[in-house]
């Protein structure tokens, strides 16, 4: 297997994409995954790197990326260094860091001979979920797509009232890293980029028009991205389709480090799940 690590992939928003690929390399065109991961995610964390190989031993041309303003750098992929990247981050500039790697790897002459690009299927994790659904709406080139536990709107995780109001006052809003402590924070930005552009950040107006087969996949236990969401996202349009992992939480029962060299039990049912739903719906 072919696995290429830390690829800087230019965007435009300054700061670079760093992208890994996995691919067994001469046997043909294959069909491209591009995942996203999720808020205070990284594309290293946890069992992405083996979930990776598990695809790609399959027959996928998978691709997997660090939002540019994710917090961390080519130097220290797995740690958050850049805090001030990570305040600046928002909604918008995941979709043009998302739109910069379709692109990328659409044009690329180097891999030509490997992907097949009339068979481009985006999944997303948590929030990355969002992002891949909204980017899938607009561009014609994605041919199908995939949610892990994902959002079903962006706007309900703003505070309103008087946290909103001191937000602005302030002009930044700290959040705790559960897993290093660390205060992360979030400039105003991240808000008034949202109000701005809240049309286009619709998850409900961009799964009503989808075009393309999309699969909903939710852990029964999850406290983060709740059931509701799902059924929310599924209802929203007709061709959708749901499948729930009983016993799993918002990260599947996996967690960072991931300790394991297998994938646990509900990874499995995440994986096959999502390669009977991308070996049925073909391109």
């Amino acid at each position: 297997m072919k696995i290429l690590k830390n690829i800087l992939v230019q965007g435009e928003h300054k700061l670079p994409i760093l992208t890994d690929l996995y691919f067994l390399e001469g046997t043909g065109p294959k069909p491209v995954l591009i995942f996203c991961h999720g808020y205070k995610g990284f594309k290293d964390w946890g069992p992405w790197d083996l979930i990776a190989e598990h695809f790609a031993q399959l027959g996928f041309f998978f691709l997997k990326f660090n939002f540019s303003h994710n917090g961390v750098t080519s130097e220290n992929p797995v740690d958050f260094t850049d805090l001030e990247a990570f305040g600046n981050n928002n909604f918008i500039k995941e979709l043009d860091d998302l739109q910069a790697v379709i692109n990328w790897i659409s044009s690329s002459h180097i891999y030509e001979n490997e992907i097949d690009i009339s068979d481009i299927s985006l999944i997303g994790h948590s929030r990355g979920g969002g992002i891949a659904v909204l980017k899938a709406s607009e561009d014609k080139r994605i041919k199908k797509v995939i949610s892990w536990a994902g959002v079903s709107d962006f706007g309900t995780r703003f505070p309103t009232g008087q946290i909103l109001s001191e937000w602005e006052d302030k002009g930044v809003v700290y959040i705790v890293n559960t897993r290093t402590k660390q205060q992360l924070p979030h400039y105003f930005q991240f808000y008034t980029t949202f109000a701005e552009n809240a049309d286009r950040l619709s998850i409900k107006k961009a799964v009503e028009r989808l075009g393309i087969p999309y699969l909903i996949i939710q852990g029964e236990k999850d406290d983060n991205v709740i059931l509701k969401e799902a059924l929310a996202l599924q209802s929203w349009n007709k061709n959708n389709e749901l499948y729930v992992i009983d016993g799993a939480n918002h990260t599947f029962n996996s967690s960072h480090p991931y300790e394991f060299d297998y994938l646990i039990a509900e990874l499995q049912l995440l994986i096959r799940a999502s390669l009977t739903f991308l070996n049925h719906q073909k391109a």
